[in-house]
């Protein structure tokens, strides 16, 4: 556990020899979602992969969830760590902090990778203060938290997911506490981040470094208008498109996203 500034972030990291890659994950999810990737390549890498604040073991306070502050919070872990520079992977809400981390804070990121993550969004921001927005997540807002038993909360669970992989996302951040079976990301977070997301189509061409796009097949993550506009945008810029269209990636054709990640890993290694 980290404790940084305004947070305490909890944080896997594998410490092994060489470069470090730092992966973001998605809403409601947790570091455990890398588990796959982190037994494939953390005996090469040093991967690192945090609760972000709202989710997991992190700290979950009262605010606005931007993706200013949530980036904040890498940085700040990564200075708690003394990590110069890594190589920086995120999924879908993951991907759009990695994004502007590498617009922002260019120095700490030598390679990017973005996945299923759109750029695109309200052109600005919503200005209403926090304590007049809603508080209450909208994509689970009905569920009936707390289960009161595990064998409700992997029916339900299974009713309300698209996929086996969704379930399986949404199972990881499931908790049994005294009140019964809560979810480990806050309700105020999701609808905080959800209400102040805002377009960043504009700091795609401040990034740089190498940029890896990875869209699933068909998914509405990312149109295909959106996909070729980063792609215009992003100096540096390899992208490609699954053959499946669940929305995590990373898990759904594992070898294929493995061949795309190793051709960008080997590609950054020739700059």
């Amino acid at each position: 556990m980290a404790k940084l500034n305004n947070i305490d972030m909890f944080y896997f990291d594998t410490k092994t020899q060489g470069a470090t890659i730092v992966c973001l994950h998605g809403m409601y999810g947790r570091a455990e979602t890398w588990a796959e990737f982190i037994e494939h390549y953390g005996k090469q890498y040093r991967i690192i992969a945090p609760d972000q604040r709202g989710h997991g073991l992190s700290s979950k306070p009262i605010s606005k969830y931007t993706v200013e502050e949530m980036a904040e919070d890498i940085i700040e872990l990564l200075d708690f760590l003394k990590i110069d520079s890594v190589i920086l992977v995120g999924h879908s809400m993951g991907g759009g902090i990695a994004g502007y981390l590498a617009a922002v804070y260019p120095k700490y990121v030598k390679a990017l990778a973005i996945l299923d993550k759109s750029a695109a969004g309200p052109d600005k921001r919503n200005m209403l203060p926090l304590n007049q927005i809603s508080a209450v997540d909208p994509l689970t807002k009905d569920w009936p938290l707390p289960f009161q038993s595990l064998n409700e909360a992997m029916k339900f669970i299974k009713e309300a997911s698209s996929s086996s992989l969704e379930y399986q996302y949404f199972m990881n951040s499931l908790v049994e506490t005294v009140e019964g079976y809560k979810m480990m990301f806050s309700s105020q977070a999701m609808a905080a981040y959800s209400t102040y997301y805002q377009s960043w189509f504009q700091l795609l061409p401040s990034i740089k470094c190498l940029v890896l796009l990875i869209i699933a097949k068909g998914n509405n993550a990312v149109s295909n208008e959106e996909f070729v506009k980063m792609q215009s945008l992003i100096p540096n810029c390899i992208a490609y498109e699954m053959s499946d269209e669940d929305h995590n990636i990373h898990l759904a054709k594992k070898e294929e996203f493995y061949k795309y990640f190793d051709e960008f890993l080997e590609r950054r290694c020739l700059l």
